[in-house]
């Protein structure tokens, strides 16, 4: 985790008062979802989109949209997807123009606000936050994420989103978790102590990819009709799967403007079970370049995690795959959505005075 000292802050002493909302981030590339030491949970589609003139200024009424609500608009709306593979677009990139850089800058800290504001603080409430990002991340993606997160939060600590679904769960020993974002797949061993680089190993097959492959089966299926990959995600998020045996996927898509409906399912099975190879590889990377003695207790104690977890038959596919490196046992979390949320909150409740960063 990154942090820096900071002083006057005691966290049982705040036990007895609500001076200070906790909340735990999880600042995805396709979703951001919060926890809060007052209750509230809430998620929200990782899109920001600001009116592109007078008119839609008029229309809209507002000045920023996000998730869903900016979705809908689009087409009246400058949309922004400021995280790319887990971190600020453009944050580690040198050949990016500054005025890219400034705007995912800008809109990943209007993201971040307004998951804040979803939070609901008390007014003139301390904020303190733990935010998940890849396993990965470099100090420079991390530095633009505390960044964008200077006006909204008191006090920030950088976590890796795996690591916090470990925390979450209480499994800090000999277990390896695997976070399958839209961005990347993150993978974490827990051995009982802080994980080092080597512990920790970042995909690019994720979500996004799975979309792409999607995409390109789906056109060789469907080759004269009209689609993008955002209305390919849609039907990905509905029935998604990698089983041999499933419910025919049946899309309608329009064929020289009149609907038609197409049968994907083959295409789905396929595209979906693309990541499970590279996902295999890298936890026999990880399982085989861990102490000897505890590599069967690991190799059995596989948790996937992140919206990709919610692919029917994924955990049991990985499983089946570890065969040859092995053999292991998957499962997969219960609350997709909102386990690195939850883990990154309990982070924040245990984090010692010296672990928080004063942004004010």
């Amino acid at each position: 985790m990154e942090h820096t000292t900071s002083g006057g802050f005691n966290r049982f002493e705040n036990s007895k008062n609500d001076s200070i909302l906790y909340v735990g981030i999880d600042l995805g590339t396709s979703r951001t979802s919060i926890s809060a030491s007052n209750g509230v949970r809430e998620t929200v589609a990782s899109i920001v989109g600001y009116p592109r003139d007078v008119v839609s200024r008029k229309l809209l009424q507002r000045d920023v949209l996000f998730g869903e609500d900016a979705l809908k608009n689009r087409l009246a709306l400058d949309v922004y997807r400021p995280l790319e593979h887990g971190v600020i677009k453009h944050s580690d990139s040198t050949g990016a123009a500054s005025d890219d850089v400034e705007a995912n800058l800008e809109a990943a800290r209007a993201l971040i606000q307004h998951a804040v504001s979803l939070a609901r603080p008390k007014p003139g409430q301390l904020v303190y936050g733990v935010v998940g990002c890849p396993a990965q991340a470099s100090i420079h993606n991390k530095q633009s994420i505390i960044e964008a997160a200077r006006e909204v939060l008191d006090s920030v600590v950088i976590c890796s989103e795996p690591f916090s679904v470990a925390y979450g769960l209480e499994r800090l020993q000999d277990c390896l978790v695997i976070d399958i974002g839209a961005g990347t797949t993150d993978l974490c061993r827990m051995k009982g102590s802080m994980p080092d680089e080597e512990d920790q190993i970042t995909l690019t097959q994720a979500g996004d990819f799975v979309d792409n492959q999607l995409f390109e089966l789906f056109k060789s299926r469907c080759p004269d009709a009209s689609f993008n990959v955002n209305m390919v995600r849609d039907v990905k998020e509905q029935h998604a799967f990698v089983t041999e045996a499933a419910e025919p996927v049946l899309v309608t898509f329009p064929v020289r403007g009149k609907p038609k409906t197409f049968d994907v399912t083959a295409e789905m099975r396929k595209g979906c079970s693309r990541i499970v190879e590279p996902i295999v590889e890298a936890v026999d990377r990880l399982v085989s370049t861990f102490d000897p003695e505890f590599q069967d207790r690991l190799r059995n104690n596989v948790i996937v995690a992140g919206g990709g977890s919610r692919i029917h038959g994924l955990d049991r596919a990985i499983e089946e795959a570890l065969g040859p490196y092995g053999g292991g046992r998957v499962r997969s979390v219960q609350e997709p959505v909102y386990a690195g949320a939850n883990g990154a909150l309990k982070i924040a409740y245990d984090m010692p005075v010296e672990a928080w960063e004063q942004l004010r």
